[in-house]
């Protein structure tokens, strides 16, 4: 839910500028992979599932759907988390899935929006922020990206941010150590006005207090509005962030971004927030650039083979898929002590052991491990290689 004041001190400028970002082909590519037939076939299933108020069976069923959408896509039961809260007096929960980085997988970039909706379906409020959500996960989910992603549906944003609000209270900073955020990127309204010229994206942020972190969130829309250019056919509008989902965030020092329509509906909280109303193209474009932010943002690998990212190639694990044992082939490498940890996607050990003088291959058990993605870190002298593996 968002409702635009603006105040007198308040600037809005267009922003034509870019930083020192280049142009990278592999992201572009990946970016044009974005399906209009995905966004508006998304945008039509959202709307049919109905008014999404809290305590009704239509939220439910949304929660549902948006878990079913991620496993389609290739994730896993294990990568998702689901944050429970009251709300009114009803039960609501936000769904998050993460994607393990290859070398931060501690550090997070989130991708966020609500699914919540207060009058009428909320196609546009906030179903072109979920459609954008599933298609950039869609594209992602086998690009190994060097920071970890989180991606966040959000419940209780139309009853003033309760969602996100819990969400920051009861998982952010009751992690232990805290949850490490490199940045929150906000979708809410992106869907365009039926009839109208949509061409421009507003690009928001943190001009409010805390100001430790605006100077930060200056850097990373600036970024995110030269990624608009590089990555999609929209011209950008620089504003500010207020009344959404990065809120909660901003109150708690972390830094965000966002984008917002810049064409404004009149038909938020209304039975009339339609698909009819929309502009699906735009929602494509906006997904388009959000897609080539999020390369940008978690720092994606420039091909999809992960071998890539190897500081030595010698070093081989097979098989992965893996049920039980977990083959190392060591080739070459002269090292004597290694050290082998094998981390869930939440960044959590659940496997370590010490090597020394190690055979040419070695057998790692972990039957112990449930089915899910994890990533496996070999460290020895100073290197490291970080390898993805399913278990299943």
């Amino acid at each position: 839910m968002k409702t635009k004041t603006t105040f007198f001190f308040t600037i809005l400028f267009y922003a034509n500028f870019a930083l020192s970002q280049s142009f990278i082909q592999y992201y572009a590519d990946v970016s044009n992979q974005v399906s209009q037939t995905n966004i508006t076939n998304y945008l039509t299933e959202f709307e049919n599932l109905g008014v999404k108020r809290r305590g009704t069976q239509p939220l439910e069923n949304t929660y549902n759907w948006l878990r079913n959408k991620y496993l389609g896509f290739g994730y896993t039961v294990a990568q998702f988390q689901e944050d429970i809260f009251t709300n009114g007096g009803f039960t609501c929960k936000n769904l998050i899935v993460t994607k393990v980085g290859t070398l931060y997988p501690n550090t997070f970039v989130i991708i966020c929006g609500h699914y919540d909706s207060i009058v009428g379906t909320g196609t546009n409020d906030n179903g072109s922020g979920v459609a954008t959500i599933l298609e950039v996960a869609r594209l992602l989910q086998n690009i190994p990206t060097e920071y970890s992603i989180k991606f966040i549906n959000f419940s209780g944003e139309e009853d003033g941010l309760v969602g996100s609000q819990h969400y920051v209270n009861s998982v952010v900073n009751a992690t232990n150590p805290k949850l490490d955020i490199k940045l929150v990127f906000n979708l809410d309204e992106v869907g365009g006005v039926a009839g109208m010229t949509n061409n421009t994206i507003t690009c928001e942020r943190d001009t409010g207090t805390p100001t430790t972190n605006n100077a930060a969130s200056n850097i990373v829309t600036n970024e995110l509005i030269t990624c608009v250019g590089l990555y999609s056919p929209l011209n950008t509008f620089l504003s500010y962030a207020y009344a959404s989902d990065y809120m909660p965030f901003e109150d708690n020092n972390e830094v965000i971004t966002g984008f917002f329509e810049t064409n404004e509906t009149t038909h938020k909280h209304s039975a009339t927030d339609l698909l009819v109303n929309m502009d699906p193209i735009y929602n494509y474009n906006v997904a388009k650039a959000a897609t080539g932010a999020m390369m940008h943002f978690a720092v994606a690998a420039t091909t999809l083979d992960e071998n890539d990212f190897l500081p030595q190639d010698a070093i081989h694990f097979f098989p992965n898929p893996v049920k039980e044992n977990l083959y190392v082939n060591f080739g070459t490498q002269p090292a004597n002590e290694y050290r082998i940890e094998i981390l869930d996607i939440f960044g959590k050990v659940v496997y370590s052991n010490e090597l020394q003088n190690p055979k040419q291959l070695e057998n790692l058990d972990i039957s112990n491990l449930n089915k899910g993605i994890y990533l496996v870190q070999l460290s020895f002298e100073r290197e490291k290689i970080r390898k993805k593996i399913i278990v299943n």
